[in-house]
């Protein structure tokens, strides 16, 4: 009478790709559902952070499977294999926001002007309380922004305030903030806000941005500010977006007149 030996399946391969592949599903539909307004930031976070567990523990099953199906030869090569890389492909978004939180400063406002920024008015009236609120940045605040982004600083055009403006709303324009204003200011008329809501490139968290324009006769002197609405630590985010909105208007400047920065912009 011949003898049959049963093939076992590793229990910890099925349960690396089970929650290799749900972590996944929930990432993505969750993502999706928070950058298209469908689901709130508060309660994102809370399921961001479901998803990191369940994928850590997709990728600790992976590696308590990998002796039974190397070395007794359980059935759950593919679940392993799979479940693994998916556990992996989840979590490098979480490294790489560890890396970055590690990299960059604990700021979430950022200015071109530490004494006097823009003000945030619209953000003032629609901030929540879960929000971070909108209060003057501590000196040791402003002491880090310098040390870390002392690129960060206005722009001082040679143009009248109109024709700047509309460099402005032009370098706006190619955006997909939800923009308030301009405002002229009542008891200022040489100055001009615009105020807007931006949002990150892949996850959408929002910060609020203000752009103040200052009519100094010959030239127009351009400020910048950026604040997250949640979350101690910007990542670096909000001073890349001051960047490269200023840096996209310097080139739309010099595209329509062939005007730059003066060298005094500090």
């Amino acid at each position: 009478m011949a003898a049959y030996l049963e093939e076992r399946r590793s229990r910890s391969a099925v349960w690396s790709w089970r929650l290799g592949s749900f972590s996944t599903v929930l990432f993505i539909v969750s993502g999706l559902g928070h950058r298209y307004a469908l689901l709130e930031t508060v309660p994102f976070l809370w399921v961001l952070g479901i998803v990191g567990v369940l994928a850590a523990f997709g990728l600790m099953f992976a590696a308590f499977a990998f002796p039974s199906v190397w070395n007794d030869g359980d059935i759950g090569g593919r679940d392993m294999t799979g479940g693994a890389l998916l556990s992996v492909l989840v979590l490098l978004p979480f490294l790489l926001t560890g890396y970055r939180a590690y990299a960059y400063p604990e700021l979430n406002d950022v200015s071109t002007d530490l004494d006097d920024p823009p003000a945030l008015t619209v953000a003032l009236k629609t901030r929540t309380p879960a929000m971070n609120p909108v209060v003057p940045r501590s000196p040791a605040q402003a002491r880090l922004q310098t040390q870390s982004y002392p690129e960060v600083t206005g722009r001082r055009y040679e143009l009248p305030l109109d024709r700047t403006l509309g460099a402005v709303e032009a370098v706006l324009s190619n955006t997909n903030w939800k923009l308030y204003g301009p405002f002229r200011q009542k008891d200022n008329p040489d100055e001009v806000r615009i105020e807007a809501l931006a949002f990150t490139t892949f996850l959408a968290f929002p910060a609020d941005v203000a752009i103040r324009l200052m009519d100094e006769g010959d030239t127009t002197y351009v400020d910048m500010r950026s604040a997250s609405r949640f979350g101690r630590h910007d990542l670096g985010d909000n001073a890349a977006r001051v960047r490269q909105f200023l840096n996209d208007l310097d080139a739309e400047i010099a595209d329509e007149t062939g005007e730059k920065p003066l060298p005094d912009a500090e």
